[in-house]
């Protein structure tokens, strides 16, 4: 498929990939261009390779999780910038993630509409063809609570 040069694009960093082959369909279906990698270190050397919109990070990965990565971009003043959300199965979650300040935080399962209504917000695609508007927007605050429902 012709990638748009208006595009926006999102670094996915997810290592299960049926989970990723997954959020990227949704994501290319939004509009947007996805790149992705299986850990943190992989991740690093695309998100200085191709500066991204966003990115939706995994906390738990081999390699280099989450959390290493996250501590790695913070460090380099040339990538620290790109918002972040993340996204784990832990039940204390929020906690863990408070000291790396990201953009938002999911809980697994996804919320796919919570998701691109967060995407929305802090990337907008810039190809309204293939943009399917969000049902509503909502805040990080708000996606944090509709995501920690019921286990």
């Amino acid at each position: 498929m012709a990638r748009h040069p208006h595009m926006r694009r999102i670094l996915l960093v997810e290592d299960d990939p049926d989970v990723r082959d997954a959020l990227r369909l949704v994501l290319d279906q939004a509009g947007y261009e996805v790149v992705c990698a299986g850990e943190g270190r992989e991740a690093l050397d695309r998100l200085r390779e191709s500066m991204p919109a966003l990115i939706l990070l995994d906390l738990m990965m081999p390699v280099m999780d989450g959390f290493e990565f996250r501590v790695q971009q913070l460090q380099d003043p040339s990538i620290a910038s790109v918002p972040v959300i993340v996204f784990s199965c832990g039940a204390d979650i929020d906690e863990k993630v408070a000291p790396m300040r990201v953009a938002a935080c999911l809980r697994k399962p996804i919320d796919v509409d919570a998701m691109l209504d967060l995407i929305c917000v802090l990337a907008q695609p810039r190809d309204p063809a293939r943009y399917r508007p969000p049902r509503r927007r909502i805040g990080a605050t708000a996606a944090r609570r509709r995501s920690s429902g019921p286990p």
